[in-house]
């Protein structure tokens, strides 16, 4: 087993954009700093907010998000640290609010910090934890893909998400550990908002 040494949450830089969908990836990695109390601070030449524990690295990119490859790339580099250390975590538009996959590999989803970040590997070949936002369709909404995810979830929403972060953080003793296989079993069950804390453990 592999354990990450690198997490990074992807979001947009800025108080206007906090709380919109497309920084759920950021609500992870905040959550998670929380939770192993430790500390984000800006790094420059890491273009991101940095936080470390033993070999384990957080990242939060402070460049938007199409730009996203720019701190990855260059904190792997620095930290020799392989792609397939790296887990990215995201908001998705495939998948229910309060949706979550965990895999390794595969295509962006037309997911711009995706994109980034693979090029700047060279390979597709990270972990990804997906945080699903829902899609304006599917929630019988008109609005454009790019207005739905720099806008806020409606409350419901919200609180799906919120499930789906402190399930994944629940979760983390087994991502942290490289146990990939006992995480996926833990987060690939369909629940509700009725979710209770623990019961998936």
């Amino acid at each position: 087993m592999t354990s990450p040494r690198l997490i990074v949450g992807l979001g947009n830089p800025g108080a206007e954009y906090e709380t919109t969908r497309h920084n759920a990836g950021f609500w992870f990695v905040d959550a998670l700093a929380q939770r192993l109390k430790v500390s984000l601070s800006p790094q420059p030449k890491f273009f991101g907010n940095v936080g470390r524990q033993g070999e384990l690295w957080l990242l939060e990119p402070s460049t938007f998000m199409n730009r996203s490859g720019q701190a990855v790339g260059a904190l792997a580099r620095f930290y020799k640290i392989a792609p397939e250390e790296v887990l990215v975590i995201h908001d998705d538009l495939d998948l229910p609010p309060g949706g979550i996959r965990l895999k390794q590999g595969g295509g962006n989803g037309g997911h711009n910090g995706l994109k980034d970040i693979q090029a700047a590997l060279s390979t597709p070949n990270f972990w990804r934890l997906r945080l699903g936002v829902g899609h304006p369709r599917e929630l019988g909404m008109s609005q454009q893909v790019i207005d739905f995810v720099l806008a806020r979830p409606k409350a419901a929403e919200q609180t799906e998400i919120d499930i789906a972060i402190e399930r994944s953080l629940d979760a983390s003793p087994a991502l942290l550990a490289g146990d990939y296989e006992k995480a996926q079993r833990l987060l690939h069950v369909k629940t509700t908002a009725t979710h209770i804390k623990g019961t998936t453990a």
